[in-house]
């Protein structure tokens, strides 16, 4: 055992009792290499975070030109920095729907946490809705909106005041009251397994906030910047919400989030009283440099206008009998097996033999495909031959789990 993996076994705290223990050397486009130099293709994108890939040519340069300049001064919102104005300034001009103000923070959960406070304080409401079988992040606010109590359950108490509705279910939306804060959802659920929102469903959704005054908060932490052949999900289906929230891909492999909403409504935090909502590191100018240069690659480039065409050829090649079904929006698939006990020897073959791939966290049937949006139809068609290759072997029993 080398000297770092059992450093990591025993000082990095582990999430599972079994984590795939990859020791990396260095990553570059659609690969990762071990320290043994064996290299493994990037099915995953470190759930959809690396868009762009691994190591950018642009982002690694953003990040070198800021680290150069400067990088901690004051905590977010004291100092003007021109990576955040510059930032803020083109996604309001690149969204060009009223969502004109942007409060950087430094991932998902913290997102979603903020965008709790803000609809609490903006409606003086304290009911929140989320939907069953979401994923909002893992602190416990972000997690009171997660309906598996199974899981819920070691960690209360909870925060009160939610209530959870089924997903694409028009009728459960007379929920929605004069009593609710708001409701957030996925426009797309990543972890129950990729199952997107009906358009007819999100339309209800906007139209029940409108009536009842409640905020409409759209979680595009997974299905933002691209994944789903747009730059945000929520412009696939036609409606704006009143709060969007952004991370993963959006640093382009650093850490950063953010949630974006109307000026007049994110004032809410500056005042009575001030400072509702703080964070040191939130808009580090390190990570949001790496962020615009992101933004600017995706909106100049052609890969967003590429990822339906190239999901439709995954659909096309990912044919076999131990795969039951596929469900996809863009370049967020999963493959549906035709037996559970497939799942976890199908992916520790996957990744022994060179393609990296995840569990989701609500579907124990399905594995997960997401890759950088750089992918080339080459790199399809090799991953998918190592799935279907991989298939096989699981098929002839010729790899016991």
């Amino acid at each position: 055992m080398s000297t770092h993996r059992r450093w990591f076994l025993q000082h990095v705290a582990q999430t599972s009792e079994y984590p795939f223990g990859l020791e990396i050397s260095h990553a570059a486009g659609m690969y990762i290499f071990d320290v043994h130099g064996k290299k493994y293709l990037d099915f995953d994108s470190g759930i959809s975070v690396s868009a762009l890939g691994h190591c950018h040519p642009a982002v690694v340069s953003a990040v070198q030109n800021q680290v150069a300049t400067y990088m901690h001064t004051m905590v977010y919102g004291e100092h003007i920095q021109s990576p955040q104005v510059e930032y803020a300034h083109m996604l309001a001009q690149t969204l060009n729907n009223g969502l004109d103000s942007v409060y950087f923070v430094n991932c998902g959960t913290e997102a979603v946490e903020a965008a709790i406070k803000l609809a609490r304080k903006a409606t003086g409401r304290i009911e929140i809705l989320s939907c069953a079988g979401a994923y909002h992040g893992s602190t416990i606010a972000a997690e009171s909106l997660r309906s598996d109590t199974e899981f819920t359950r070691h960690y209360v108490p909870s925060i009160p005041c939610v209530r959870h509705l089924p997903f694409n279910d028009v009728e459960a939306l007379s929920k929605i009251t004069e009593r609710t804060a708001c409701i957030i959802l996925e426009p797309v659920q990543a972890e129950g397994g990729i199952i997107p929102a009906t358009e007819a469903y999100l339309k209800a959704v906007r139209k029940r906030c409108d009536e009842t005054g409640t905020l409409l908060i759209l979680d595009e932490i997974q299905t933002g910047f691209g994944r789903t052949g747009y730059l945000f999900a929520h412009q696939k289906y036609g409606i704006i919400p009143d709060i969007l929230l952004i991370a993963k891909a959006m640093g382009g492999g650093m850490p950063v989030g953010a949630l974006v909403a109307p000026s007049d409504l994110m004032k809410t935090f500056s005042n009575h009283p001030a400072l509702g909502h703080i964070t040191t590191f939130g808009g580090h100018p390190v990570c949001i440099a790496a962020a615009l240069a992101t933004l600017k690659t995706l909106v100049s480039e052609s890969y967003i206008d590429e990822v339906q065409q190239k999901e439709q050829l995954l659909r096309e090649l990912l044919r076999h009998p131990l795969i039951r079904t596929i469900r996809s929006s863009g370049l967020m698939m999963a493959v549906e097996l035709t037996a559970a006990e497939h799942l976890s020897p199908v992916i520790r073959l996957l990744i022994q033999n060179g393609l990296l791939t995840d569990y989701f966290l609500f579907d124990r049937q399905s594995f997960r495909i997401a890759p950088p949006l750089i992918i080339s139809h080459d790199e399809i068609r090799k991953g998918v031959s190592i799935i279907l290759n991989t298939l096989d072997q699981i098929q002839h029993h010729s790899y016991l789990s």
